[in-house]
């Protein structure tokens, strides 16, 4: 290891390998909740398995933090790690430094959601291979539903009058902190995930296509955004352009929200014993954004990726292969709750029975949408921040849809001059 990056390496709790085998390799995993413990089961099992050895390198939890991490090591060349679980919308902005595994997964690639594969290969080249998933979902209370006869909305017009009547008839009985709907609006990487949704599911696109054209300035999605805007002070309150995952998820687990807008992961948590609607809680693809429009929760998720810069390629594409297996996968469902990449594991009856919620998701992963990262490449953060800076402009009332819309077109053409890639 050069000197350069000996203190990086102390920082990320690398040391010299001690093992008398003659392979040893290290992996980044992210040691946010349950994920390292579960990681380091399945590396375990492959290393007892195989006779090699692998180091767990535990990263930043924070996401930027990690990113920044990964691009000093590759940007260098350095091949302290060997394996990098990695976000699915980061795969354009690294792809150069990761080895093209599309021989390796032949046989297995067809087995996981189209759209994680299509967020795992750029140019033709498969740079990682889909190890979890997430997408949006609506969330419901389930008693609220049924004490006012509402049946659970289908588009967004439904929620819209739904959460308006339920919120004023639980406020005129006394709930007056009671919102109608709840989601993450604050200027970051959360309201383009959200604005995506609402646009895709009213057929305005992905900003843009996977070809690199730029698609967001067109009448759907501007009637997307004006819906959404009309949300706020109404059914939202305007403290949601502040809101994240977890201020709105705290709205609604203190019970005082109808619907709300989030990841999988919020399941667990509302029906924790703490819950204040612990049992009152169902969860529902997201509404289409009309009769002609399409459930759209965008796709979240975690890739394995292996560095071009590994001395030790073959094994650890071979330990990105056992993790991201059939049976690896099952395994991290029933013991973690993390959900599979892998459409026909939704339907396992070991995994239903430890996640009854799982059962319902397939659907909603089925239908994910991308954000458009492999297609914009290097540029996907700028891209991500032009657009979410319009959006929270809208939600303010700082400016029309159509207007900004034409604004940012004209900004990402800018962007896209100096190439996606």
């Amino acid at each position: 290891m050069s000197r350069r990056f000996a203190s990086l390496a102390l920082l990320i709790g690398l040391a010299a390998p001690t093992s008398a085998y003659a392979v040893e390799i290290s992996i980044s995993c992210s040691a946010l909740g349950q994920e390292y413990e579960i990681c380091k089961q399945g590396v375990d099992a492959w290393s007892k398995k195989t006779g090699n050895t692998a180091k767990i390198v535990s990263t930043p939890n924070s996401a930027t933090e990690r990113l920044a991490l990964y691009q000093q090591l590759l940007a260098a060349g350095a091949g302290d790690i060997d394996v990098f679980q990695i976000d699915v919308v980061w795969s354009g902005m690294l792809s150069q430094h990761f080895q093209d595994l599309t021989a390796k997964a032949q046989g297995v690639i067809d087995q996981h959601f189209p759209t994680m594969i299509e967020t795992s290969r750029v140019k033709g080249k498969l740079v990682a291979m889909p190890w979890f998933a997430d997408a949006g979902l609506l969330y419901y209370r389930k008693d609220l539903l049924q004490k006012h006869n509402r049946p659970v909305p289908q588009t967004w017009s439904d929620l819209t009058e739904t959460a308006r009547t339920v919120q004023a008839a639980e406020r005129q009985g006394g709930s007056r902190d009671l919102w109608g709907f709840v989601w993450q609006g604050r200027a970051y990487e959360g309201l383009t995930v959200n604005a995506l949704e609402w646009v895709s599911s009213h057929n305005g696109g992905t900003i843009v296509d996977e070809k690199g054209e730029i698609t967001i300035n067109n009448p759907k999605a501007a009637a997307a955004l004006k819906t959404a805007a009309g949300w706020v002070g109404t059914i939202t309150p305007e403290g949601v352009l502040n809101y994240t995952e977890e201020e709105s998820r705290g709205v609604f687990q203190a019970g005082n929200a109808v619907f709300m807008r989030n990841w999988p992961y919020a399941w667990a948590l509302a029906q924790g014993p703490e819950s204040a609607i612990k049992d009152k809680v169902g969860i529902a693809p997201l509404p289409k954004g009309g009769a002609d429009g399409r459930n759209a929760g965008t796709l979240g998720g975690q890739l394995l990726a292996v560095s071009r810069y590994s001395k030790n390629a073959e094994a650890a594409t071979d330990l990105v292969m056992y993790l991201t297996s059939a049976d690896e996968q099952k395994r991290r469902a029933i013991a973690g709750s993390f959900n599979p990449t892998i459409p026909t594991l939704f339907k396992d009856a070991e995994i239903t029975k430890a996640n009854p919620f799982m059962g319902d998701l397939l659907t909603v992963f089925t239908n994910a949408v991308a954000r458009p990262a492999a297609a914009t490449g290097d540029n996907y953060n700028k891209v991500s921040t032009e657009f979410f800076d319009t959006v929270h402009q809208v939600l303010s009332k700082r400016a029309e849809p159509e207007q900004a819309l034409s604004r940012l077109d004209r900004d990402l053409k800018r962007i896209k001059r100096s190439g996606w890639q």
